[in-house]
Order: C-alpha cells, then sequence, then structure tokens
C-alpha cells in the first residue's frame, strides 16, 4: 500500500474532505494526505486484546448469558466434521439453516477442528470485530487526518453496540461488522465496484442483511451518481440482489430445512401492538444509536442509509428484545455511524456557517470522549475489576462435575452446562430432546427453578428413571439409569 492517498475527485468537488490546493494551469489539485501505516493495526490489535479477554474471562467464569455459543459451536462442530449444520439445541435433529441463513460461519470450521472449543468461536468474534476498525480509521483519515480519524476509530472501538456484542457470547452478526465498514470505508474512497463486492456476502451471514446490502448499493447509486453512471447500473443490480436474496431466503430456502417448512420467526414480525408500541424504548434506542456516537452529525451523510434496514426491522417487530439497546443487535451499527461520522464532519468543515465548523472540527474528539466516559458502565469496564481474571472454588466444582460425563454422551442440559459440554456431547435444550432419552440431564438448579430434579426428569420423560449422580456449586448432574439407556 502507498504512504500517501490522493482525495478522490468525487469527494475533491465537494470542497470539504482533503481540502485543495491551486494547480499551475487548472483546476485545483486535491490535497495529499498522508495516511498513518500503523495507527489502523495497533488500534485493531488492542481492540482484539480486550474483545478477546472479556469474553474468554467470562467463559471461564460461566458467565455465559444465552444458549448461542452452544447452537453455534454445535454447527461448526458439524461444519469442521463435514457434516450438515445440526444444532440439536434448537430441537433433536434441527437444521440451523431452517432457523437462520448463517451459512458463512462455516469459514470458523478450520480453526476449530483444529481447535475443538468454544474459545474458538469468541477469539474468532473478537477478531472480525477488531478488524473493523481498519477500514474504520484508514476511511476516516483520508477524510479527516490522523488524529480525527484515531479518535473516530477509538469512539468506534469503545462503542456501546460494539461492547455489548463482544460480551454476549458469539453470534454471526461478527461477519457483518467488517464488511460493512469496508464497503464504505470504499464508498468514501470512491471504489464503487470493491463497495458492492463487500456488499454482497452479507446475504450469506443472516437472512435480513439482504436489505443492507441493498442499502449499501443504494449508497453506492448516491455518492457515484454524478461521476460513473456505470456504477449506479451495476448499484441498481446489486440492490435488487439483495432484495430478492432476502424474499426468496425466507419463502424459500429456510423453509426448505424447517421441519415446518416456514420461518418461525414470521411470529415476532408482527402480532404486536405495531410501531408506535413502546415507542419510549425505541426512541430511547435510536438516541443512543445517534447521539454518543456521532452528535447527531451523522445525519448530514447518506451513507446512514446502511443503517435504515436494521433499524427498520428491529422496531416494527413484536418482539421487545429487539427495542433495546441490550444483547448484539447494534453492532452491525456502529461502523456505519463511524464513518457516517468522518463523512459528515469532512462535509461540514467547508459549510458557511461558523458553528456548524467548529462543530464538525471538534466532534470526532468528543465522540472519543463520549466512548470512553460510558465505558465504566459497559462491559469492558469489568477488566479493570481483579475479580474478572480468576476462577472461583464454585466454577471449579461445577467443572470437576461436568467432566464425569462422557465423550459423545447424550445431555439434556440448561444454559449453564451448555458451552461446556457442546465441544464433546450430544447437547440438547432442556424439554426440548424427545424423542431422544438422553443419558444425562445436567441443570444450573442454584435457584431452585426445577424443583426436586429427579421429579423434574421424570416430566421431561415419563418412564425413564434418573439418579442424581453430583451435586456441585447448585449445578445438578443425574444420570439415566442402566436399563434405560438409549
Amino acid at each position: 500500500m502507498s504512504g500517501v492517498l490522493l482525495a478522490l475527485p468525487e469527494t475533491a468537488a465537494r470542497k470539504g474532505t482533503a481540502g485543495e490546493r491551486p494547480g499551475k494551469n487548472g483546476p485545483p489539485r486535491p490535497r495529499i494526505r498522508p495516511r498513518p501505516a500503523a495507527d489502523p493495526y495497533l488500534l485493531a490489535a488492542a481492540l482484539f486484546a480486550a474483545y478477546t479477554a472479556l469474553s474468554v474471562l467470562r467463559y471461564r467464569r460461566m458467565e455465559t448469558l444465552s444458549w448461542d455459543l452452544g447452537i453455534f459451536e454445535q454447527v461448526v462442530r458439524a461444519y469442521a466434521h463435514l457434516q450438515a449444520p445440526v444444532a440439536d439445541l434448537k430441537g433433536s435433529g434441527a437444521n440451523v439453516l431452517g432457523d437462520h441463513f448463517s451459512p458463512v460461519t462455516a469459514l470458523l470450521a478450520p480453526a476449530y477442528r483444529l481447535f475443538p472449543t468454544p474459545v474458538t468461536l469468541l477469539v474468532a468474534q473478537s477478531a472480525l470485530f477488531a478488524l473493523a476498525a481498519i477500514p474504520v480509521v484508514r476511511g476516516s483519515a483520508r477524510l479527516l487526518g490522523r488524529w480525527p480519524a484515531l479518535a473516530i476509530g477509538v469512539a468506534f472501538g469503545l462503542s456501546w453496540g460494539i461492547q455489548r456484542a463482544a460480551d454476549f457470547d458469539f453470534h454471526e452478526i461478527c461477519f457483518a461488522v467488517p464488511l460493512i465498514a469496508f464497503a464504505l470505508e470504499a464508498v468514501l474512497r470512491g471504489r464503487w465496484r470493491a463497495a458492492l463486492l463487500y456488499a454482497l456476502p452479507l446475504v450469506l451471514v443472516k437472512e435480513d442483511l439482504g436489505l443492507t446490502t441493498a442499502a449499501l448499493a443504494a449508497v453506492v447509486a448516491v455518492r457515484a451518481r454524478r461521476t460513473s453512471p456505470l456504477a449506479v447500473r451495476w448499484a441498481v443490480v446489486v440492490a435488487a440482489f439483495g432484495a430478492v436474496a432476502v424474499l426468496v431466503t425466507l419463502t424459500l430456502v429456510i423453509p426448505a430445512f424447517n421441519s415446518a417448512d416456514s420461518y418461525d420467526y414470521w411470529t415476532k414480525m408482527h402480532g404486536g401492538a405495531g410501531p408506535l408500541a413502546a415507542w419510549d424504548v425505541k426512541l430511547n434506542t435510536l438516541l443512543w444509536t445517534l447521539i454518543p456516537t456521532t452528535g447527531l452529525l451523522a445525519l448530514r451523510s447518506p451513507l446512514l442509509l446502511a443503517a435504515l434496514p436494521t433499524l427498520g426491522w428491529r422496531f416494527l417487530a413484536s418482539d421487545d428484545h429487539y427495542w433495546s439497546t441490550d444483547w448484539h443487535y447494534s453492532a452491525v451499527l456502529m461502523p456505519v455511524l463511524a464513518l457516517a461520522l468522518a463523512d459528515a464532519v469532512a462535509t461540514a468543515r467547508t459549510s458557511p456557517r461558523p458553528w456548524l465548523r467548529a462543530y464538525a472540527r471538534n466532534l470526532p474528539a468528543c465522540a472519543a470522549a463520549a466512548a470512553l466516559a460510558l465505558t465504566p458502565s459497559l462491559p469492558l469496564a469489568s477488566l479493570t475489576a481483579s475479580a474478572t481474571y480468576g476462577k472461583s472454588p464454585q466454577v471449579a466444582a461445577v467443572e470437576r462435575l461436568l467432566e464425569r460425563i462422557p465423550d459423545g454422551a447424550t445431555v439434556e442440559a440448561d444454559i449453564g452446562p451448555i458451552a461446556r459440554l457442546t465441544s464433546r456431547c450430544r447437547v440438547f435444550w432442556v424439554g426440548t430432546a424427545r424423542p431422544v432419552v438422553p443419558r444425562y440431564i445436567a441443570i444450573d438448579n442454584s435457584d431452585g427453578w426445577a424443583g426436586d430434579p429427579v421429579r423434574y426428569a421424570t416430566t421431561l420423560h415419563p418412564g425413564a428413571a434418573y439418579t442424581v449422580t453430583g451435586v456441585a456449586g447448585g449445578y445438578v448432574l443425574l444420570k439415566l439409569q442402566p436399563q434405560q439407556v438409549r
């Protein structure tokens, strides 16, 4: 890569990105901005270390938040052994392509084959999130220079959307974050073909992201309309492809792999009180999305169009989990916001309004400061606590208990034991193992939710006889009596 980059003609025409200087005998020439060679990569390395520590140490402490890590491990484990992506946690023999269409996770199979542990998935996710910082900083540096770009990179890396996603076990959207970031960096450079090529694989990440592919293509069309009619035509083709991919995936592909011949999540997209339901929660999420990350200035950039599909389906859904700032749902918005901020700052720098120029000039530093100020209330703050790095005697006792389960055994489990077992056992979610009668049942009964474990096992599998073989730290391990083993 060259050490310097010329401002793009399309950018220079707006007279606000890299500035201009007069040529000898013609129109102004773009000013050459040196690109810091190491900054994006050093920041990405630091973020990778932080995200990895956060997620791996949470796993080590057995503080898994959901069953997703177990589901994705079952899927990647199957891919690693060249098998269909069955996730028994979603139901005995359930093909995960009938739940969410995320074949991109097969890319993790080689690494998992070498390191068959859920930690492999957590490290890969951390690397993908950190990777996105590189195009964010590079794209911002081409427009704004070194220090504003680094500030925007810090704001992105410490953003609440990325932190919450890094803290949430594993999810396939980790692939989407760098793809979106690279696509928008290419847009800012005027590399229309590269932007469209980065947008296309999103249809393989998750079924809804074809709409984001279409939105990114729309961004290309908007930015290229004055300089490249050919790019606009291809953008229209890619936008149509993204929309059709969503339609085909939801109505044909997923139902083909689903035992009910349908898309299970339709029920979460209708049946609620409408888009105005919980408007205060949705407004709060929207304000958190736009204010601490961009100070609302990103509203001036067409790049923000790429955020509309994700915000749209979330706020139209009837499931209240989608409306808030929790979980991982906002991670794909963060690279859009970061690069839209850089683009908006660049254009605002030449505004005839002095207050807007001053506001834009200071906003990258303010966004970084806001991210730093919010971090004590966000997941990465746990890295400053000594307890984060330890393993309690209770956790050690639970691990010894679960080690009694032999490799290859069938196990019915709730959230607590799942991620400790999916790498070596066939694991089912409690209550969904039928027709299989598992050899073991492992549950976290520390709050007594299951009552008498033996009686609870009988309700799960009438006619089967289970006995308690061990208790540790509130966890209970039950074993099917030998004559009943299937």
